[in-house]
């Protein structure tokens, strides 16, 4: 008895873990055997992995959220002018103590930043 029980949970696991992997169309396919109120070819991915749960009577411990995209930070030509001085002052700095990793990655991020400020004086 306690090996059905446990063949069960595995199951459900294993189709909770399933779902996310299935195309939108087979999940599609999969709703249309339950009864259902709302139109399936409406749903998104997400709404129909959720409708199938509920519908298998599978719970979720904790809902997966999606990341928003965060931006870049947007600097000001002002701004970016400003950094490059300061980080042309730490290369000299790097250069009289003869760190020579340091400067040649100082010298990489001053050139980015010059290429950046090129890009905003042509937008």
């Amino acid at each position: 008895m306690s090996e059905q029980i446990h063949k069960k949970n595995e199951h459900k696991e294993h189709d909770e873990k399933h779902l996310d992997k299935m195309t939108v169309k087979e999940l599609r396919d999969m709703a249309a055997e339950f009864p259902h109120e709302k139109a399936i070819h409406d749903m998104k991915k997400e709404e129909l992995i959720a409708f199938i749960k509920e519908a298998k009577g599978i719970k979720d411990e904790a809902p997966v959220k999606k990341k928003k995209h965060i931006g870049k930070i947007k600097m000001t030509k002002q701004e970016i002018k400003t950094r490059i001085r300061e980080l042309k002052a730490l290369k000299l700095q790097a250069l009289e103590s003869k760190d020579s990793k340091r400067s040649g990655w100082l010298t990489h991020k001053i050139s980015q930043m010059k290429k950046k400020s090129r890009h905003l004086a042509i937008a």
